[in-house]
């Protein structure tokens, strides 16, 4: 988390390790903010996101309770927000905007109904009413910076990666990077209890049912620096175990967990006999844990009923061979893989030509293919 802040209050040992989306210490204030709306149905209901730790609104809980003199100071919040209100020249907070798709991250901005939840924020964050940005279109200009060039929107990286894509309906991006994401395209906004669904916005217009891991690539570095190999053994090792490892189970909660909600788990290796404890099995089930992880996700996002058809898989995993061809067996449907590149960044580049062209659909984009 980032903010904009009207003073600037002395750094402390905290604030030199400010809260990002993927620190754990804001999970008791997420479930204080739960049991405040007397339960996730009704956060569920509202803005199809239940605060975990790694939501904004659990980060502005956290801070209020733990910096306050920083949360009077903030003014606004969102690094995205920040950036575009700085290459804009603007000193005014009025003149602060962002887009669908980060504004429905934050835990008090409804996806659905393209509308903040402003006491949802004021519930967060102690009372405080920091400044809302204006939410843009998909493809409205943020303005110009002072030297003239055009500013687009913005996106969250999820949905800009979904647009560097050219991810539509029915397609569903598994993303393996340093954590594991898992999102698809449509036109159903969920609303789930658990809070593991998160309804966040793509950046077309459209839904993007949302489901992260806190664990992801990682988990098979990890492995195979335990193991002593490189990333080209590891992947050889993994393929020359049987199907299921031999019994071998690996939980990959190597850092805690977002799905399931287990923010002080741990990982775990289980099924451990005489016979099937060696390199080749634990390389295997590294691989299939994680995979199993990213098919826990896929079924939570069909369970709200969002139409899965085609599994598009990225990211830094996506480069392992072991990944790509155990892929299918545990997703149990085709896995389409590009060529590995930075679709955040051509999304965003995607974006851009979106708002200059003056179109009502997206420029025509078209991505390579990597085979098993």
């Amino acid at each position: 988390m980032a903010i904009v802040a009207t003073t600037t209050p002395p750094m402390t040992a905290s604030t030199a390790r400010p809260l990002l989306w993927n620190d754990t210490r804001s999970g008791e204030a997420a479930d204080q903010l739960v049991e405040e709306l007397s339960g996730p149905a009704i956060w569920a209901q509202r803005i199809g996101v239940v605060p975990v730790a790694s939501i904004t609104a659990a980060k502005l809980r956290w801070l209020a309770d733990h910096e306050p003199d920083h949360a009077d100071a903030t003014a606004a919040c969102l690094p995205h927000d920040w950036l575009t209100w700085r290459l804009s020249g603007s000193s005014d907070i009025a003149d602060l905007c962002t887009d669908r798709s980060d504004a429905s991250g934050t835990g008090y901005y409804s996806a659905e109904t393209d509308c903040y939840q402003t006491d949802l924020l004021e519930l967060a964050f102690r009372g405080r009413a920091p400044a809302v940005p204006r939410v843009l279109g998909p493809r409205d200009s943020a303005g110009t910076t002072p030297q003239g060039a055009v500013l687009g929107p913005g996106a969250g990286d999820n949905a800009a990666a979904a647009l560097g894509l050219g991810a539509g309906a029915g397609d569903c991006v598994v993303s393996l990077g340093t954590s594991g994401v898992v999102s698809a395209v449509g036109e159903a906004a969920p609303h789930d209890a658990e809070g593991l669904v998160a309804g966040f916005a793509d950046a077309t217009g459209h839904q993007l049912p949302l489901v992260c891991t806190l664990n992801g690539a990682p988990v098979l570095a990890a492995v195979a620096e335990m193991l002593g190999l490189d990333f080209d053994e590891f992947d050889r090792l993994a393929l020359s175990a049987p199907a299921g490892a031999d019994g071998l189970v690996l939980i990959p909660y190597f850092d805690g967990e977002r799905s399931p909600n287990l923010p002080r788990a741990a990982g775990a290796l289980h099924g451990m006999t005489t016979r099937n404890l060696n390199s080749a099995n634990i390389a295997r089930a590294a691989v299939e844990g994680l995979l199993s992880s990213m098919a826990y996700c896929i079924d939570k996002i069909t369970g709200q009923g969002v139409d899965v058809e085609r599994v598009i898989l990225v990211g830094g995993g996506a480069r392992s061979e072991a990944v790509r061809r155990i892929a299918p067996a545990v997703f149990n449907t085709a896995v389409y893989v590009p060529t590995p590149a930075e679709y955040v960044a051509l999304g965003t580049a995607r974006q851009a030509a979106w708002v200059l062209s003056g179109l009502e659909t997206p420029p025509s984009w078209t991505v390579g293919v990597t085979t098993p």
